[in-house]
């Protein structure tokens, strides 16, 4: 992450890993950063792709101007602000939670833009919702803003991993984000969901879930996503929401296969 680019007063941290074939873009969850693709960027970087890697505004090692709010249009912005200084050419984006809910986004706006779309434990933004799904998501910033600033890391990473190494490392990362700025970004992600049931993705889509995954309607959407799509969801067994950390390796073998699968299709 020895790259930055300037926006908005802050500072978007980077790293870009030279390779022949087609560049893949990670975008990490709401509150973690960069490091929880570590072993799918390392090992995709090992099969001769571009990988670029970054941390959202706020979040790692890139910075909020002061007094600046994290809002959904701004990371988005973001995003296509790092495209466009890099040059990438139709690259792949694979996000989790937030990171694809803002791939999402970008591939509705932008689709000329993208070869493909990997989403990772991420619920399905243009999907239809019932009014039990509706009032979770009205419910659920205020229902962490009355968790004590202490307690919230330690109740969001049990939430998020399976694992005891998963819930160690998403609590370290957690807890490096004050409580104002993961509500924003909280806020931020629940803003994306946008149903629109008749859409259908103008690129290549791939998606991965953790089992255990209890995370809003990620589990109830996704399946229902697969199918609206015509796409096999890649369900990773005992793994939670940030199933990058609960089971690095089975992730890389679903991300890979989603993108050799790619490969093969058009070369057929």
């Amino acid at each position: 992450m020895s790259q930055a680019l300037r926006r908005d007063g802050g500072e978007l941290r980077y790293g870009d890993l030279p390779g022949k074939r087609r560049p893949v873009v990670f975008i990490h969850g709401a509150g973690m950063d960069h490091r929880m693709f570590d072993a799918q960027a390392e090992f995709l970087h090992q099969a001769g792709h571009r990988v670029v890697s970054w941390d959202q505004r706020g979040h790692g090692e890139s910075s909020l101007a002061p007094g600046a709010r994290f809002t959904a249009s701004a990371a988005l912005d973001d995003l296509i602000a790092l495209l466009d200084h890099l040059d990438l050419d139709r690259p792949i984006l694979i996000g989790h939670s937030l990171g694809g809910n803002l791939a999402q986004a970008l591939v509705r706006r932008l689709p000329e833009r993208v070869h493909g779309l990997v989403v990772v434990d991420s619920t399905w933004n243009t999907g239809p919702l019932g009014s039990g799904e509706r009032l979770l998501l009205k419910l659920a910033a205020p229902a962490l803003a009355l968790i004590p600033a202490a307690r919230l890391p330690r109740v969001m990473a049990r939430a998020s991993a399976e694992t005891p190494e998963g819930i160690a490392a998403c609590e370290a990362v957690f807890a490096r984000m004050p409580k104002r700025v993961f509500l924003d970004v909280w806020r931020a992600t629940v803003s994306l969901v946008d149903p629109r049931p008749d859409h259908r993705s103008p690129v290549p889509l791939g998606l991965v879930r953790g089992a255990r995954d209890r995370t809003g309607n990620i589990a109830s959407a996704m399946p229902r996503w697969a199918r609206a799509e015509g796409v096999t969801e890649q369900v990773v067994p005992g793994a939670g929401h940030v199933v990058t950390l609960d089971a690095p390796d089975e992730t890389t073998k679903a991300i890979e296969a989603i993108i050799e699968g790619w490969t093969t299709e058009r070369s057929a």
